[in-house]
């Protein structure tokens, strides 16, 4: 297939889960996940995984996860969508329908379990797992590419093009 569009998802890096904050939104990230989401910006600018806009879940852990990611890709369209933190599976694909309309080389910020459900809804095969049965662990960057930005939210239309784990890539 060649690809004309792609649809980019990170999942928000490791949080603090002993932070202290009162509410899950207010999580910031741990020290794992300070150093692993600029490591995932340099992985994705070294492998011209580069989006025209960004969606991002307003969570402070995922605008966190962004912000460091961004430092190294310094893509300029950026959209907090309140709608991403929690989102159904049919949510998601309703962004995705709204903004693939005008961009196709998008890319979402979110959480788990909408990342996961994204990939297996989108994409024609089994994307590889964890040795511990996971897909998209903190900090993940997976990229689908699809034959055009009009089939970004149709189901198993996506090959998966790209999938990196913080652990699975060199400390570049």
């Amino acid at each position: 297939m060649q690809n004309k569009a792609r649809l980019i998802l990170l999942r928000h890096a490791k949080s603090d889960w002993d932070s202290g904050v009162p509410g899950d939104f207010d999580r910031p990230l741990a020290p794992r996940g300070r150093k692993d989401a600029p490591r995932m910006g340099k992985w994705m600018r070294k492998n011209g995984i580069i989006p025209d806009i960004i969606l991002c879940s307003p969570a402070l852990r995922a605008r966190e996860t962004l912000t460091a990611t961004n430092n190294e890709l310094g893509v300029e369209h950026i959209v907090y969508e309140d709608g991403i933190y929690g989102a159904s599976l049919g949510a998601l694909l309703g962004l995705i329908e709204q903004y693939s309309q005008h961009f196709g080389n998008l890319m979402i910020t979110g959480h788990n379990p909408g990342m996961d459900e994204l990939i297996y809804f989108l994409c024609k095969t089994q994307p590889p797992l964890t040795e511990t049965g996971k897909l998209m662990t903190t900090a993940t960057v997976a990229v689908l590419g699809f034959a055009n930005a009009g089939l970004m939210s149709t189901s198993a239309a996506g090959e998966l093009l790209r999938l990196a784990r913080p652990k699975e890539i060199s400390a570049a």
